[in-house]
């Protein structure tokens, strides 16, 4: 669980709350729920009309990430590399075949059974770099649906300002509706630049990020394994992976 993103939203969503309430408003001026409707659905419809169904089920499903990210532990993963060059140094490269057939993980199944099938290491390396790139692009893809979303919030909330304006010009004659008018009008332009700064553009940068690190852990096991398909010495793939480690810290 990622206790930060928690932290925040609370924090962000206090702070505008607490601002309002020190400043004379109260908690109900804040609610406005034709202004929540112009802001998420222009938003969501916009960005349902700019990617294509599989980009948008990509981040729909990878939006946990944000509060329970995929446990990334790269230490575990040399040690792991680490192993299989020892066994394959003293059992040879069809030793790992058992090993490949019980590896949980699809990218490093991929590249245990390219090494079990005696592939050269150039040969390992490109298969492998087709599968690391695509799914990163894909994670990135996904990602950017919710930085267009922040994008697109603001605007709508002027939209929803806009509109707002209109139904009090139209209703001059009708004090009653005045407020309502004015409340949608003021109240959407918060809802589009909070959603957007307190929410969808933040939810994007972490995502990209731990998009990058899953991305990095893919290309540390495609290293180890093209090392291991080279005949190097565990202790020399332990040392260049380290690495990997320095870069994620």
């Amino acid at each position: 669980m990622d206790f930060f993103s928690i932290l925040g939203i609370f924090i962000g969503l206090g702070a505008i709350i607490s601002g309002n309430i020190l400043g004379g408003g109260s908690l109900g001026s804040l609610l406005n729920g034709p202004a929540l409707v112009i802001v998420l659905g222009g938003s969501l419809g916009a960005v349902l009309f700019q990617y294509p169904p599989k980009v948008i089920l990509r981040a729909a499903k990878i939006l946990v990430w944000v509060f329970v990210p995929q446990k990334i532990n790269l230490s575990a993963e040399i040690n792991k590399i680490v192993a299989w060059s020892s066994l394959a140094r003293k059992e040879g490269l069809l030793g790992l075949e058992a090993i490949a057939d019980n590896e949980r993980e699809f990218f490093a199944r991929k590249g245990l059974q390219l090494l079990v099938d005696g592939n050269e290491p150039e040969i390992i390396r490109e298969c492998l770099e087709v599968d690391l790139d695509t799914k990163e692009y894909s994670d990135f893809q996904a990602a950017k649906v919710f930085e267009s979303m922040g994008g697109y919030a603001p605007t709508m909330g002027i939209i929803g300002s806009v509109m707002g304006l209109i139904q009090v010009m139209q209703n001059l004659s009708d004090p009653g509706m005045l407020g309502v008018g004015i409340a949608t009008a003021f109240v959407s332009t918060i809802y589009g630049v909070s959603l957007a700064n307190l929410t969808f553009l933040p939810i994007s940068a972490k995502l990209k990020a731990h998009a990058h690190d899953l991305s990095n852990s893919r290309e540390m096991m495609m290293v180890g394994i093209v090392a291991i398909a080279e005949g190097e010495n565990p202790r020399n793939i332990e040392l260049k992976l380290s690495g990997f480690l320095h870069a994620a810290t």
